[in-house]
Protein backbone atom coordinates (compact mmCIF):
# COMPACT_ATOMS: atom_id res chain seq x y z
CA UNK A 1 0.00 0.00 0.00
CA UNK A 2 1.01 3.20 -0.75
CA UNK A 3 0.80 6.68 0.83
CA UNK A 4 -1.87 8.07 -1.93
CA UNK A 5 -3.81 4.49 -1.77
CA UNK A 6 -3.83 5.06 1.95
CA UNK A 7 -5.21 8.40 1.55
CA UNK A 8 -7.98 7.25 -0.47
CA UNK A 9 -8.89 4.46 1.41
CA UNK A 10 -9.48 5.98 5.19
CA UNK A 11 -11.73 8.67 2.75
CA UNK A 12 -13.65 6.02 1.19
CA UNK A 13 -14.02 3.96 4.88
CA UNK A 14 -14.96 7.70 6.31
CA UNK A 15 -18.23 8.24 3.55
CA UNK A 16 -16.63 9.93 0.91
CA UNK A 17 -18.02 8.23 -2.30
CA UNK A 18 -16.86 11.18 -5.03
CA UNK A 19 -14.03 12.70 -5.74
CA UNK A 20 -14.01 15.48 -8.75
CA UNK A 21 -10.55 15.28 -10.22
CA UNK A 22 -8.63 17.77 -12.53
CA UNK A 23 -4.96 15.87 -11.97
CA UNK A 24 -1.40 16.63 -13.11
CA UNK A 25 2.29 15.48 -12.85
CA UNK A 26 2.32 15.89 -9.18
CA UNK A 27 -0.94 13.93 -8.65
CA UNK A 28 -0.03 10.61 -10.57
CA UNK A 29 0.43 8.46 -7.99
CA UNK A 30 -3.38 9.15 -6.22
CA UNK A 31 -4.67 8.64 -10.17
CA UNK A 32 -2.71 5.09 -10.13
CA UNK A 33 -4.15 4.68 -6.24
CA UNK A 34 -7.69 4.93 -8.18
CA UNK A 35 -7.31 1.60 -9.48
CA UNK A 36 -6.51 0.00 -6.47
CA UNK A 37 -8.84 1.93 -4.07
CA UNK A 38 -12.75 0.92 -4.87
CA UNK A 39 -15.72 2.43 -3.69
CA UNK A 40 -14.86 6.24 -4.87
CA UNK A 41 -16.37 7.56 -8.01
CA UNK A 42 -14.19 9.78 -10.05
CA UNK A 43 -15.32 12.67 -11.86
CA UNK A 44 -13.29 14.55 -14.32
CA UNK A 45 -13.79 18.14 -14.87
CA UNK A 46 -11.58 20.31 -17.58
CA UNK A 47 -11.24 23.08 -15.15
CA UNK A 48 -10.85 23.34 -11.56
CA UNK A 49 -13.18 25.82 -11.09
CA UNK A 50 -15.71 23.04 -11.97
CA UNK A 51 -14.16 20.42 -9.85
CA UNK A 52 -14.92 22.92 -7.18
CA UNK A 53 -17.57 24.21 -7.89
CA UNK A 54 -19.65 20.43 -8.59
CA UNK A 55 -18.07 19.36 -5.33
CA UNK A 56 -20.45 22.42 -3.68
CA UNK A 57 -23.29 21.12 -5.00
CA UNK A 58 -22.86 17.41 -3.93
CA UNK A 59 -22.40 18.57 -0.23
CA UNK A 60 -25.32 20.80 -0.37
CA UNK A 61 -27.40 17.85 -1.19
CA UNK A 62 -25.31 14.92 0.26
CA UNK A 63 -24.66 16.91 3.67
CA UNK A 64 -21.33 14.88 3.53
CA UNK A 65 -17.89 15.74 1.92
CA UNK A 66 -16.69 14.45 -1.40
CA UNK A 67 -13.21 15.34 -2.89
CA UNK A 68 -11.82 17.40 -5.10
CA UNK A 69 -7.98 16.52 -6.51
CA UNK A 70 -5.97 19.72 -7.55
CA UNK A 71 -2.46 20.14 -9.14
CA UNK A 72 -0.36 22.52 -6.86
CA UNK A 73 -0.93 25.77 -5.93
CA UNK A 74 -1.89 27.02 -9.51
CA UNK A 75 -4.43 24.48 -9.99
CA UNK A 76 -6.00 25.07 -6.63
CA UNK A 77 -5.72 29.02 -7.29
CA UNK A 78 -8.24 28.09 -9.97
CA UNK A 79 -10.93 26.32 -8.09
CA UNK A 80 -10.57 29.23 -5.31
CA UNK A 81 -13.88 31.24 -7.03
CA UNK A 82 -16.36 28.61 -6.32
CA UNK A 83 -14.43 27.57 -3.51
CA UNK A 84 -15.31 31.06 -2.13
CA UNK A 85 -18.71 30.50 -2.62
CA UNK A 86 -19.19 26.86 -0.85
CA UNK A 87 -17.59 28.32 2.19
CA UNK A 88 -20.23 31.18 2.28
CA UNK A 89 -22.76 27.83 2.36
CA UNK A 90 -21.19 26.15 4.59
CA UNK A 91 -20.68 23.20 2.54
CA UNK A 92 -18.08 20.15 3.63
CA UNK A 93 -15.46 19.77 1.17
CA UNK A 94 -11.92 17.91 1.33
CA UNK A 95 -9.59 19.36 -1.32
CA UNK A 96 -6.64 16.97 -2.15
CA UNK A 97 -3.57 19.35 -4.05
CA UNK A 98 -0.31 17.33 -5.06
CA UNK A 99 2.57 19.21 -4.37
CA UNK A 100 6.48 18.68 -5.50
CA UNK A 101 8.51 16.49 -3.99
CA UNK A 102 9.22 17.02 -0.13
CA UNK A 103 13.04 17.41 -1.03
CA UNK A 104 12.75 19.35 -4.60
CA UNK A 105 10.43 22.02 -2.73
CA UNK A 106 13.96 24.13 -1.72
CA UNK A 107 14.79 24.68 -5.64
CA UNK A 108 11.64 26.62 -6.31
CA UNK A 109 10.49 25.07 -9.86
CA UNK A 110 8.74 27.07 -11.48
CA UNK A 111 5.23 25.63 -9.79
CA UNK A 112 6.47 25.59 -6.56
CA UNK A 113 4.01 28.26 -4.60
CA UNK A 114 2.68 29.20 -1.08
CA UNK A 115 0.14 26.90 -1.25
CA UNK A 116 -0.57 27.00 2.45
CA UNK A 117 -1.43 30.92 1.80
CA UNK A 118 -4.03 30.33 -0.89
CA UNK A 119 -5.73 27.35 0.90
CA UNK A 120 -6.42 29.42 4.09
CA UNK A 121 -8.91 32.04 3.58
CA UNK A 122 -11.31 29.39 1.50
CA UNK A 123 -10.39 26.49 4.15
CA UNK A 124 -11.52 26.12 8.02
CA UNK A 125 -8.53 23.47 8.19
CA UNK A 126 -5.38 23.20 6.57
CA UNK A 127 -2.34 20.27 6.67
CA UNK A 128 0.46 19.72 4.88
CA UNK A 129 0.75 15.57 4.75
CA UNK A 130 4.23 15.06 6.80
CA UNK A 131 5.04 11.28 5.74
CA UNK A 132 3.51 8.87 3.93
CA UNK A 133 2.28 6.87 7.11
CA UNK A 134 0.41 9.93 7.77
CA UNK A 135 -1.74 10.15 5.26
CA UNK A 136 -4.55 8.00 6.63
CA UNK A 137 -4.89 9.70 9.85
CA UNK A 138 -4.35 13.29 7.63
CA UNK A 139 -7.67 11.77 5.35
CA UNK A 140 -9.47 10.87 8.95
CA UNK A 141 -8.95 14.47 9.92
CA UNK A 142 -9.79 16.21 7.40
CA UNK A 143 -13.14 14.86 6.90
CA UNK A 144 -13.95 15.42 10.13
CA UNK A 145 -12.40 18.84 9.83
CA UNK A 146 -15.03 19.70 6.70
CA UNK A 147 -18.12 18.14 8.71
CA UNK A 148 -17.14 20.77 11.87
CA UNK A 149 -18.78 24.15 12.03
CA UNK A 150 -22.01 23.75 10.01
CA UNK A 151 -19.21 22.71 6.99
CA UNK A 152 -16.25 23.92 5.82
CA UNK A 153 -12.92 23.18 3.76
CA UNK A 154 -10.68 20.98 5.01
CA UNK A 155 -7.54 20.93 2.83
CA UNK A 156 -4.61 17.92 2.36
CA UNK A 157 -1.39 19.05 0.57
CA UNK A 158 0.37 16.00 -0.31
CA UNK A 159 3.59 15.78 -1.15
CA UNK A 160 4.36 13.77 -4.63
CA UNK A 161 6.93 11.67 -2.51
CA UNK A 162 4.97 10.83 0.52
CA UNK A 163 2.28 9.41 -2.19
CA UNK A 164 4.54 7.00 -4.15
CA UNK A 165 5.90 5.65 -0.81
CA UNK A 166 5.45 2.69 0.53
CA UNK A 167 3.62 2.43 4.26
CA UNK A 168 2.06 -0.22 6.81
CA UNK A 169 -1.57 -0.49 6.44
CA UNK A 170 -3.45 1.53 9.00
CA UNK A 171 -5.99 -0.88 11.12
CA UNK A 172 -7.88 2.31 11.96
CA UNK A 173 -10.93 2.81 10.64
CA UNK A 174 -12.38 6.21 12.26
CA UNK A 175 -10.82 9.29 13.12
CA UNK A 176 -10.76 9.79 16.63
CA UNK A 177 -14.25 12.40 17.08
CA UNK A 178 -14.67 14.71 19.85
CA UNK A 179 -17.66 14.42 21.96
CA UNK A 180 -20.35 16.76 20.24
CA UNK A 181 -21.34 19.65 22.05
CA UNK A 182 -25.24 19.51 22.55
CA UNK A 183 -26.51 22.93 21.43
CA UNK A 184 -28.54 25.05 24.15
CA UNK A 185 -31.23 27.52 23.54
CA UNK A 186 -33.21 28.96 26.19
CA UNK A 187 -37.03 29.36 24.12
CA UNK A 188 -38.41 30.84 27.52
CA UNK A 189 -35.85 34.01 26.97
CA UNK A 190 -36.17 34.23 22.93
CA UNK A 191 -40.16 34.10 23.54
CA UNK A 192 -40.15 37.06 26.25
CA UNK A 193 -38.55 39.03 24.01
CA UNK A 194 -40.17 38.22 20.67
CA UNK A 195 -43.44 38.56 22.42
CA UNK A 196 -42.70 42.18 22.99
CA UNK A 197 -42.48 42.79 19.25
CA UNK A 198 -44.84 44.66 17.52
CA UNK A 199 -43.82 44.50 13.89
CA UNK A 200 -41.66 41.11 13.80
CA UNK A 201 -39.45 39.91 10.75
CA UNK A 202 -37.63 36.56 10.06
CA UNK A 203 -35.03 36.07 8.37
CA UNK A 204 -34.85 32.67 7.14
CA UNK A 205 -31.27 30.93 6.39
CA UNK A 206 -30.88 27.81 3.63
CA UNK A 207 -29.16 24.60 4.44
CA UNK A 208 -30.11 21.85 4.98
CA UNK A 209 -33.09 20.13 6.42
CA UNK A 210 -33.48 21.51 9.48
CA UNK A 211 -32.30 24.79 8.50
CA UNK A 212 -34.46 27.94 8.61
CA UNK A 213 -35.08 27.04 4.66
CA UNK A 214 -35.93 23.57 5.58
CA UNK A 215 -39.41 22.29 5.52
CA UNK A 216 -40.27 21.87 8.91
CA UNK A 217 -38.59 25.40 9.85
CA UNK A 218 -40.53 27.42 6.64
CA UNK A 219 -43.85 26.01 8.57
CA UNK A 220 -43.00 26.94 12.12
CA UNK A 221 -42.18 30.30 10.83
CA UNK A 222 -45.28 30.67 9.37
CA UNK A 223 -47.20 29.52 12.10
CA UNK A 224 -45.44 32.78 14.22
CA UNK A 225 -46.23 35.10 11.37
CA UNK A 226 -49.91 34.40 11.52
CA UNK A 227 -49.74 34.50 15.66
CA UNK A 228 -47.81 37.30 16.01
CA UNK A 229 -48.87 39.34 12.53
CA UNK A 230 -44.97 38.73 11.46
CA UNK A 231 -43.39 38.65 8.01
CA UNK A 232 -40.96 36.21 6.70
CA UNK A 233 -37.91 36.39 4.42
CA UNK A 234 -35.42 34.13 2.93
CA UNK A 235 -32.06 35.19 3.08
CA UNK A 236 -31.13 36.57 -0.61
CA UNK A 237 -28.49 34.01 -1.40
CA UNK A 238 -29.14 30.77 0.12
CA UNK A 239 -27.38 27.93 -0.12
CA UNK A 240 -30.41 25.56 -0.41
CA UNK A 241 -34.29 26.23 -0.09
CA UNK A 242 -37.28 24.33 0.02
CA UNK A 243 -39.69 25.54 -2.45
CA UNK A 244 -43.11 24.90 -4.18
CA UNK A 245 -46.98 24.06 -2.94
CA UNK A 246 -47.77 23.30 0.50
CA UNK A 247 -45.16 25.22 2.02
CA UNK A 248 -45.80 28.89 2.55
CA UNK A 249 -44.83 31.65 -0.29
CA UNK A 250 -41.65 33.59 1.37
CA UNK A 251 -39.70 35.66 -0.85
CA UNK A 252 -36.14 36.18 -1.17
CA UNK A 253 -34.66 39.11 0.66
CA UNK A 254 -34.24 41.75 -2.02
CA UNK A 255 -30.76 42.52 -3.14
CA UNK A 256 -30.72 46.27 -4.05
CA UNK A 257 -30.18 47.98 -0.43
CA UNK A 258 -33.73 50.50 -1.34
CA UNK A 259 -36.21 47.24 -1.46
CA UNK A 260 -34.13 45.73 0.83
CA UNK A 261 -34.72 48.29 3.58
CA UNK A 262 -38.32 48.47 2.90
CA UNK A 263 -38.88 45.55 4.27
CA UNK A 264 -36.24 45.67 6.92
CA UNK A 265 -37.01 49.29 8.18
CA UNK A 266 -40.47 48.20 8.76
CA UNK A 267 -40.03 45.60 11.61
CA UNK A 268 -39.01 46.35 14.98
CA UNK A 269 -37.32 42.97 15.34
CA UNK A 270 -35.64 40.81 13.18
CA UNK A 271 -35.40 37.34 14.08
CA UNK A 272 -32.21 35.36 12.44
CA UNK A 273 -33.16 32.09 11.90
CA UNK A 274 -29.74 30.25 10.26
CA UNK A 275 -29.16 33.49 8.85
CA UNK A 276 -26.68 36.07 9.34
CA UNK A 277 -27.31 40.13 9.98
CA UNK A 278 -27.96 41.24 6.86
CA UNK A 279 -25.78 43.50 5.22
CA UNK A 280 -25.71 45.77 1.81
CA UNK A 281 -23.68 43.57 -0.58
CA UNK A 282 -21.75 46.62 -1.59
CA UNK A 283 -21.08 50.17 0.06
CA UNK A 284 -23.60 52.11 -1.35
CA UNK A 285 -23.38 55.82 -0.26
CA UNK A 286 -26.34 57.12 1.91
CA UNK A 287 -27.23 53.64 3.07
CA UNK A 288 -25.80 51.70 6.05
CA UNK A 289 -23.86 48.44 5.27
CA UNK A 290 -25.27 46.89 8.03
CA UNK A 291 -29.10 47.09 7.68
CA UNK A 292 -30.30 46.06 10.78
CA UNK A 293 -29.01 47.85 14.11
CA UNK A 294 -27.87 45.27 16.75
CA UNK A 295 -30.44 46.31 18.69
CA UNK A 296 -33.24 44.83 16.85
CA UNK A 297 -31.78 42.04 15.91
CA UNK A 298 -32.49 38.80 17.86
CA UNK A 299 -30.04 35.72 17.04
CA UNK A 300 -32.37 32.17 16.78
CA UNK A 301 -30.11 30.12 15.38
CA UNK A 302 -26.71 30.57 13.88
CA UNK A 303 -26.15 28.83 10.46
CA UNK A 304 -25.37 25.35 10.87
CA UNK A 305 -27.82 25.05 13.60
CA UNK A 306 -30.66 23.11 14.30
CA UNK A 307 -33.27 26.08 13.31
CA UNK A 308 -36.20 24.04 12.87
CA UNK A 309 -37.00 22.63 16.71
CA UNK A 310 -36.01 26.34 17.83
CA UNK A 311 -39.24 27.88 15.90
CA UNK A 312 -41.43 24.99 16.12
CA UNK A 313 -40.63 25.20 20.55
CA UNK A 314 -41.62 29.20 19.74
CA UNK A 315 -44.37 28.11 17.86
CA UNK A 316 -45.93 26.22 20.77
CA UNK A 317 -45.15 28.79 23.55
CA UNK A 318 -46.70 31.01 21.09
CA UNK A 319 -49.75 28.98 20.84
CA UNK A 320 -49.42 29.39 17.26
CA UNK A 321 -52.23 27.90 14.78
CA UNK A 322 -51.20 24.79 12.65
CA UNK A 323 -50.30 25.79 9.24
CA UNK A 324 -52.83 25.55 6.22
CA UNK A 325 -51.30 25.33 3.28
CA UNK A 326 -52.47 27.62 0.38
CA UNK A 327 -50.74 26.33 -2.77
CA UNK A 328 -50.23 30.05 -4.69
CA UNK A 329 -51.54 30.32 -8.37
CA UNK A 330 -48.65 29.14 -10.75
CA UNK A 331 -48.84 32.10 -13.48
CA UNK A 332 -49.71 32.13 -17.17
CA UNK A 333 -46.78 33.14 -19.56
CA UNK A 334 -47.52 35.41 -21.66
CA UNK A 335 -47.57 34.32 -25.20
CA UNK A 336 -44.70 35.34 -28.01
CA UNK A 337 -41.08 36.67 -27.18
CA UNK A 338 -39.75 35.55 -24.38
CA UNK A 339 -38.80 37.77 -21.09
CA UNK A 340 -37.24 37.46 -17.51
CA UNK A 341 -41.22 36.91 -16.47
CA UNK A 342 -42.58 34.67 -19.02
CA UNK A 343 -39.33 32.28 -19.06
CA UNK A 344 -39.99 32.10 -14.97
CA UNK A 345 -43.56 31.02 -15.53
CA UNK A 346 -43.01 28.47 -17.85
CA UNK A 347 -40.13 26.79 -15.79
CA UNK A 348 -42.93 26.80 -12.83
CA UNK A 349 -45.57 25.15 -14.55
CA UNK A 350 -42.75 22.59 -16.26
CA UNK A 351 -40.90 21.76 -12.91
CA UNK A 352 -41.14 17.84 -12.18
CA UNK A 353 -41.70 16.72 -8.83
CA UNK A 354 -38.71 16.81 -6.10
CA UNK A 355 -36.65 18.82 -8.84
CA UNK A 356 -33.50 20.51 -7.92
CA UNK A 357 -32.73 24.10 -9.80
CA UNK A 358 -29.87 25.70 -9.70
CA UNK A 359 -30.25 29.49 -10.22
CA UNK A 360 -27.62 31.73 -11.40
CA UNK A 361 -27.69 35.15 -12.93
CA UNK A 362 -30.41 38.12 -12.38
CA UNK A 363 -32.11 37.87 -15.02
CA UNK A 364 -34.45 35.02 -14.27
CA UNK A 365 -33.68 34.08 -10.93
CA UNK A 366 -35.66 36.90 -9.14
CA UNK A 367 -39.04 35.65 -11.04
CA UNK A 368 -38.44 32.19 -10.98
CA UNK A 369 -38.02 32.20 -6.77
CA UNK A 370 -41.28 34.18 -6.88
CA UNK A 371 -43.09 32.27 -9.74
CA UNK A 372 -42.55 29.13 -8.20
CA UNK A 373 -44.36 28.94 -5.07
CA UNK A 374 -46.98 27.30 -6.91
CA UNK A 375 -44.76 24.26 -8.56
CA UNK A 376 -44.32 20.93 -7.71
CA UNK A 377 -42.50 20.66 -4.39
CA UNK A 378 -37.91 21.25 -5.43
CA UNK A 379 -35.08 22.24 -4.05
CA UNK A 380 -33.51 25.94 -5.14
CA UNK A 381 -29.60 26.53 -4.64
CA UNK A 382 -28.72 29.82 -5.35
CA UNK A 383 -24.97 31.56 -5.32
CA UNK A 384 -24.20 32.37 -1.81
CA UNK A 385 -20.68 34.49 -2.45
CA UNK A 386 -21.48 36.21 -5.50
CA UNK A 387 -18.28 34.46 -7.47
CA UNK A 388 -19.89 33.86 -11.08
CA UNK A 389 -19.24 30.84 -12.80
CA UNK A 390 -20.84 28.71 -9.80
CA UNK A 391 -24.22 27.73 -11.45
CA UNK A 392 -23.15 24.98 -13.99
CA UNK A 393 -20.83 23.12 -11.85
CA UNK A 394 -23.04 23.23 -8.74
CA UNK A 395 -25.85 21.76 -11.03
CA UNK A 396 -23.59 18.73 -12.09
CA UNK A 397 -22.25 18.25 -8.11
CA UNK A 398 -26.30 18.30 -7.04
CA UNK A 399 -26.92 15.58 -9.97
CA UNK A 400 -24.18 12.93 -9.20
CA UNK A 401 -25.24 13.91 -5.26
CA UNK A 402 -28.74 12.80 -6.66
CA UNK A 403 -29.20 10.82 -9.43
CA UNK A 404 -33.05 9.82 -8.94
CA UNK A 405 -33.54 13.50 -8.61
CA UNK A 406 -34.23 16.03 -12.14
CA UNK A 407 -31.88 19.08 -12.12
CA UNK A 408 -32.91 22.27 -14.11
CA UNK A 409 -30.33 24.82 -14.47
CA UNK A 410 -31.54 28.48 -15.09
CA UNK A 411 -28.45 30.36 -15.90
CA UNK A 412 -27.24 33.29 -17.86
CA UNK A 413 -24.79 33.38 -20.46
CA UNK A 414 -22.10 35.82 -18.96
CA UNK A 415 -21.56 33.97 -16.06
CA UNK A 416 -21.93 30.45 -17.23
CA UNK A 417 -18.96 31.51 -19.46
CA UNK A 418 -16.65 31.44 -16.71
CA UNK A 419 -17.36 27.71 -16.34
CA UNK A 420 -18.67 26.50 -19.43
CA UNK A 421 -16.29 23.22 -19.60
CA UNK A 422 -19.33 21.92 -17.35
CA UNK A 423 -21.10 21.11 -20.41
CA UNK A 424 -18.36 18.37 -21.25
CA UNK A 425 -18.76 16.57 -17.85
CA UNK A 426 -22.21 16.82 -17.70
CA UNK A 427 -22.41 14.71 -21.55
CA UNK A 428 -19.21 12.70 -20.31
CA UNK A 429 -21.23 11.11 -17.09
CA UNK A 430 -24.91 11.37 -19.06
CA UNK A 431 -26.42 13.41 -16.13
CA UNK A 432 -30.00 14.72 -16.02
CA UNK A 433 -29.87 17.81 -16.28
CA UNK A 434 -31.16 20.60 -18.02
CA UNK A 435 -29.18 23.81 -18.65
CA UNK A 436 -31.52 26.93 -19.38
CA UNK A 437 -29.11 29.97 -20.94
CA UNK A 438 -31.14 32.96 -20.10
CA UNK A 439 -29.39 34.48 -23.78
CA UNK A 440 -29.65 38.81 -23.62
CA UNK A 441 -25.94 38.96 -24.57
CA UNK A 442 -25.16 41.38 -21.80
CA UNK A 443 -23.85 41.70 -17.87
CA UNK A 444 -27.50 42.89 -17.55
CA UNK A 445 -26.60 43.08 -13.65
CA UNK A 446 -23.64 45.55 -14.36
CA UNK A 447 -25.65 47.13 -16.41
CA UNK A 448 -28.08 48.35 -13.40
CA UNK A 449 -25.79 49.10 -11.03
CA UNK A 450 -24.33 51.77 -13.74
CA UNK A 451 -28.46 52.60 -14.08
CA UNK A 452 -29.04 53.14 -10.71
CA UNK A 453 -30.20 56.57 -9.69
CA UNK A 454 -30.95 56.91 -13.01
CA UNK A 455 -27.65 57.55 -14.17
CA UNK A 456 -27.32 56.95 -17.96
CA UNK A 457 -25.48 54.34 -19.14
CA UNK A 458 -22.50 55.45 -21.24
CA UNK A 459 -21.22 54.36 -24.87
CA UNK A 460 -17.94 52.71 -23.46
CA UNK A 461 -19.74 51.67 -20.57
CA UNK A 462 -22.24 49.77 -22.92
CA UNK A 463 -19.06 48.42 -24.65
CA UNK A 464 -17.87 47.47 -21.67
CA UNK A 465 -20.82 44.93 -20.59
CA UNK A 466 -21.66 44.29 -24.06
CA UNK A 467 -21.29 40.45 -25.31
CA UNK A 468 -23.03 40.64 -28.60
CA UNK A 469 -20.13 41.22 -30.91
CA UNK A 470 -19.79 38.37 -31.86
CA UNK A 471 -22.75 36.55 -30.53
CA UNK A 472 -22.50 33.63 -28.70
CA UNK A 473 -23.77 30.44 -30.14
CA UNK A 474 -24.92 28.24 -27.17
CA UNK A 475 -26.44 25.61 -29.73
CA UNK A 476 -22.98 25.26 -31.50
CA UNK A 477 -20.98 25.92 -28.11
CA UNK A 478 -22.91 22.75 -26.48
CA UNK A 479 -23.14 20.57 -29.29
CA UNK A 480 -18.96 20.58 -29.86
CA UNK A 481 -19.42 19.55 -26.09
CA UNK A 482 -21.66 16.87 -26.81
CA UNK A 483 -24.80 18.42 -25.31
CA UNK A 484 -28.04 18.01 -27.00
CA UNK A 485 -28.79 21.96 -27.90
CA UNK A 486 -31.81 23.63 -29.24
CA UNK A 487 -33.10 27.63 -28.95
CA UNK A 488 -36.37 29.16 -28.10
CA UNK A 489 -37.10 32.66 -28.80
CA UNK A 490 -41.04 32.24 -27.77
CA UNK A 491 -43.09 30.78 -24.46
CA UNK A 492 -44.74 28.58 -26.68
CA UNK A 493 -41.09 26.85 -28.21
CA UNK A 494 -39.74 27.27 -24.87
CA UNK A 495 -42.89 25.27 -23.35
CA UNK A 496 -42.25 23.04 -25.96
CA UNK A 497 -38.55 22.22 -25.61
CA UNK A 498 -38.28 22.18 -21.58
CA UNK A 499 -40.98 19.77 -21.86
CA UNK A 500 -39.21 17.38 -24.05
CA UNK A 501 -35.54 17.88 -22.58
CA UNK A 502 -37.29 17.09 -19.15
CA UNK A 503 -37.80 13.30 -20.87
CA UNK A 504 -34.36 12.64 -21.94
CA UNK A 505 -32.01 10.79 -19.53
CA UNK A 506 -29.16 13.09 -20.02
CA UNK A 507 -28.54 16.65 -20.68
CA UNK A 508 -29.75 19.00 -23.06
CA UNK A 509 -29.23 23.03 -22.99
CA UNK A 510 -32.01 25.21 -24.26
CA UNK A 511 -30.50 28.90 -25.27
CA UNK A 512 -33.61 31.31 -24.17
CA UNK A 513 -33.20 34.03 -26.53
CA UNK A 514 -34.13 37.45 -25.25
Amino acid sequence: MTGASALLEALRKQGVEVCFANPGTTELDLVRAMEEVRGMRCVVGLQENVCTGAADGYGRLAGKPAATLLHLGPGFANGIANLHNARRARTPIVNIIGDHASWHLECDAPLTSDIESLARPVSGWVERIASAQDAAGAARAAVQASLADGGQGATLIFPADFQAESVTPDSADAAAEAAAQPETFDAAAAWQRLSRAQKPLFLLGGGGPASGLGRRAQIAAARLCAALGGKAYAETFPARSERGRDLPDFDRLPYFPEPARAALDAADLVVLVGALPPVTYFGYAGHPSRLVPAERLLELAAPGQDAASRLEALAELAGAPAFESAAAPLPEPAPGALTPQSIAAVVARALPEDAIVSVEGGTCGYPLYAASAGAAPHTVLTNTGGAIGQGLPVAMGAAIACPQRRVVAVLSDGSTQYTIQALWSLAHENLPVTVLIAANHQYAILRNELRRGNAVLGERAAELTALDRPRIDWVGLASSYGVQASRAATSEELAAQLESALRQPGPVLIEMAL
